[in-house]
């Protein structure tokens, strides 16, 4: 779905952290395929890994390196995940470590690697190596856009966002990319999500301020239920403005974490415009739960109803799949003379049934447009949750049945 969706807005360099984008030739020829992004001395990187039991190879080695020392650099390709490939796949991850940190002059413990696109075919490592020089000769602190295009797979668009805001009194900037479109249900993470600050963050409050904005942005999104085997997303803070955040509350946290947060969702939101042929872009609402575990529970069962979502690719205002999708949530005790449901703001259920003030003309009108958002209110407590998704079109199963070809 390319409305709303723009071309890059203006990435903010971040002091000490450059990146360098090269073609590798790893699928397609003369295709940006290969980012390297290299980090100042004294910088700290916090990061959430897919939860996927079968995580790829540069999963397993970039989780096992961030844990053993502070990275210098990151390595991500797209075009092949390394996943499903075995002891293979390691030994093929480190290598391409090793191409970084030869060239670079820096363990290979400094190098965090990362790999999209498709699963289980060998890694084209001889290509990925040879390459590295050139990665690392461009290398510009002004790489952003280059990047953001560079890490793409079935995304049609690139997706970036940048914002500066004051800390006590010193200027920090917070920029981000990411990348996905299909294959989206981030669990930790999303597919693959780039984002740096320049203000002054320990490795542990950087930690926290990542994980807060996870659960308001990325872990709040889904294309089509799928958790990826090769999720990561990375928040990297250099310390070369003067701000320092050093602790994991007050103002200044709060002033962090509301920014990350706010380039973390913006990301999200894009990577649902832009799901594999999707045409609508879609908030589902859940107010009045026991607590926000179960708003969650049954926004998703909605977001992942193929038939919701096919009923809304095509403008029907079939209403009935919705409560359905409510129905078999599997919230206990669920009282549904109690339930409310909307699109938008007409109210298409109450009592238990459909509204006697509801037309399908009301309904009809709602669902013609592009942003729709549905509403269900369970009525048996206070707490809310919101989860963003798509429509599932024609061509969401053409583009997933050529992937391969």
């Amino acid at each position: 779905m390319t409305s709303n969706i723009h071309t890059l807005p203006v990435l903010h360099s971040v002091a000490g952290l450059r990146l360098g984008t090269t073609c590798a030739g790893i699928k397609q020829p003369d295709r940006r395929d290969l980012v390297v992004m290299a980090l100042c001395d004294g910088a700290n990187v916090a990061a959430v890994f897919t939860r996927n039991a079968f995580c790829a190879a540069p999963v397993i080695v970039a989780r096992d390196h961030w844990a053993q020392t502070s990275p210098q650099y990151l390595l991500i390709n797209t075009g092949n995940a390394n996943a499903g490939t075995g002891e293979q796949g390691m030994t093929d991850a480190l290598a391409c470590c090793d191409a970084v940190a030869q060239t670079a002059g820096c363990v290979r413990e400094a190098v965090l690697p990362f790999s999209t696109g498709v699963i289980s075919e060998p890694l084209q490592v001889t290509a990925i190596c040879d390459a590295v020089p050139k990665a690392l000769a461009a290398l510009d602190e002004n790489g952003w856009a280059d990047a953001a295009h560079g890490i793409l797979t079935t995304d049609t668009v690139p997706k970036g966002i940048s914002q500066k805001l004051e800390i006590d009194g010193h200027i920090v900037t917070v920029t981000g990319i990411a990348k996905g479109s299909g294959m989206i249900r981030p669990d930790m993470a999303t597919m693959l999500a780039y984002v740096a600050t320049d203000a002054s963050v320990p490795q542990n409050v950087l930690q926290a301020c990542l994980v807060r904005a996870m659960n308001q942005s990325f872990n709040r999104i889904t294309v089509d239920g799928d958790t990826s085997t090769n999720d990561a997303c990375l928040l990297m803070a250099t310390g070369r403005s003067a701000a320092t955040i050093n602790q994991t509350e007050g103002d200044t946290f709060d002033a962090l974490c509301a920014a990350v947060t706010d380039v973390c969702k913006q990301l999200a939101l894009a990577v649902v415009r832009d799901g594999e042929g999707a045409t609508k872009f879609i908030t589902v609402v859940v107010d009045g739960g026991r607590d926000e575990a179960e708003c969650l529970q049954v926004a998703y069962t909605i977001a992942h109803s193929p038939l919701v979502k096919t009923a809304f690719f095509a403008s029907d205002p079939n209403w009935g799949r919705i409560l359905a999708a409510v129905g078999r949530a599997g919230l206990v005790n669920l009282d549904i003379s109690a339930i409310e449901l909307y699109l938008g703001d007409v109210c298409l259920a109450r009592n238990g049934g459909r509204a006697p003030d509801y037309c399908e003309e009301s309904g009809q009108q709602v669902m013609d447009q592009t942003d729709i958002t549905v509403r269900v209110v369970l009525n048996r407590g206070d707490a809310a949750a919101r989860v963003w998704t798509c429509d599932l079109s024609y061509d969401y199963v053409r583009i997933n049945a050529e992937y391969r070809s």
